[in-house]
């Protein structure tokens, strides 16, 4: 995560895109993938104790908690390692921007530290709500615009996946590798 080159796939996209779906599907072919650390990170705090609405009420603990555990990982990943991860460090940028929490100094430099070989942008698929996902379409859709401006700033290549059967888009995916 110091900025020299990896061989990490981000699989990014607005809430519901299904982006965790593919990700699996990765990893049932062998590949080495990560885990989306906004759900996990709820589902941590509901362990604890904690309602969801407890945790969603206060957002920059939210978005510091996820960005939190997204550094710990990547840090600790291999840049060599070909490993698909379900969103990145710059997604929490984006996030940032959406709830209007001001950026501070070091969310600036961790994303523009990060690095990644290819970014895949999932074109969102009809919302579906559950106890971790509140956005609505509108969110949906706002979400998805600010992580394409968020990742086209950092210069790293992009590849937009279409809305397609998950089998079909693994396949979109490995062949635009």
């Amino acid at each position: 995560m110091s900025g020299k080159n990896t061989n990490w796939y981000v699989i990014t996209g607005g809430p519901g895109a299904g982006k965790t779906t593919t990700v699996n599907l990765l990893k049932a072919r062998g590949y080495k993938t990560t885990i989306e650390h906004a759900r996990h990170y709820l589902d941590t705090q509901l362990i604890n104790g904690k309602t969801v609405e407890e945790v969603r009420k206060h957002q920059k603990e939210f978005q510091l908690g996820v960005l939190d555990m997204q550094i710990e990982q990547e840090r600790s990943m291999s840049p060599d390692d070909i490993i698909f991860l379900d969103r990145a460090i710059p997604d929490a940028l984006a996030y940032y921007r959406f709830l209007n929490i001001p950026e501070d100094e070091e969310l600036v430099n961790v994303v523009s530290n990060a690095s990644y070989k290819k970014v895949f942008i999932l074109d969102c698929l009809p919302i579906v709500q559950d106890y971790a996902r509140k956005e609505d379409e509108a969110a949906q859709k706002k979400i998805h615009e600010l992580l394409i401006d968020v990742y086209s700033s950092l210069h790293f290549p992009i590849v937009h996946v279409p809305v397609l059967p998950p089998e079909q888009r693994v396949e979109f995916i490995l062949k635009n590798l």
